[in-house]
């Protein structure tokens, strides 16, 4: 009878340090969950202010078409969002612009051209954007409103570039 309660005793020790352990893994989850979530908010905090930025410096010319264009739509494409937007769809003048001048050699790509290749990627470029900029420009205020109504605290920003 003894080892009965010896054993039941044991068993409820192992139970409850079983628990214990339990509740410290699921603290401990909890807590890195609520980590990524904030490493999740900053980026796409991050991401917004570039976008607007970009928009912002294409809209006051300071930064070509083509150039605003390959770096919105590769920083919408980045976003950690849990429901993935349609940005082809929302903003389809940027990614119709986008499609057509991501062909284009650069960086180092561009820097192995000779120059005769570089001046006709850069006419060709030049076209497309003439094609493109006037419905790009337009589309840029809703671009801006977009970001601005994701990351409030752009709409108040006085960004001068």
């Amino acid at each position: 009878m003894m080892m009965w309660y010896v054993l039941a005793s044991i068993g409820l020790l192992i139970i409850a340090a079983l628990g214990v352990y339990a509740g410290k893994l699921l603290f401990q989850l909890q807590a890195q969950t609520k980590k990524q979530q904030a490493a999740r908010a900053q980026r796409m905090e991050t991401i917004f202010e570039s976008i607007h930025t970009i928009s912002r410096a294409m809209q006051q010319q300071q930064c070509n078409v083509s150039e605003g264009a390959i770096r919105i739509c590769r920083l919408f494409a980045a976003l950690p969002e849990t429901t993935p937007v349609d940005y082809k769809a929302k903003f389809p003048a940027m990614h119709a612009l986008f499609v057509e001048v991501s062909g284009f050699a650069i960086l180092d790509d561009r820097k192995a051209l000779s120059k005769k290749q570089r001046f006709a990627e850069d006419k060709a470029r030049e076209i497309i954007e003439e094609q493109h900029e006037s419905v790009v420009l337009r589309e840029l205020p809703a671009i801006i409103q977009y970001c601005e109504e994701r990351q409030p605290s752009l709409a108040n920003s006085q960004i001068l570039l």
